[in-house]
């Protein structure tokens, strides 16, 4: 039973991102899950254009998160690895 939890988690994590990849998609950026914690902290990797783009922390605050948070109540943390690259 736990497998089947974690897989649809997972299933729906992704169905939440292929909601707003297009628009990240357009842009020549994309997110990428790297891991789903035990803790049920997501960990996301900004890709492409994305990776450096000065605008990712808003897309994240306010593209990325609030989908994850609507999809995917039970998360406790979302957090995007390469986010300060792309501030610095």
């Amino acid at each position: 039973m736990v497998k089947e939890k974690k897989e649809d988690l997972h299933e729906r994590v992704e169905s939440s991102l292929d909601s707003i990849r297009p628009y990240l998609q357009a842009d020549g950026g994309n997110v990428r899950v790297l891991e789903v914690t035990k803790e049920k902290v997501l960990k996301l990797e900004f890709v492409g254009n994305c990776g450096s783009c000065p605008m990712s922390t808003m897309t994240f605050k306010a593209g990325v998160e609030e989908a994850l948070k609507k999809a995917v109540p039970e998360l406790k943390a979302i957090e995007v690895v390469n986010l300060a690259n792309a501030l610095g």
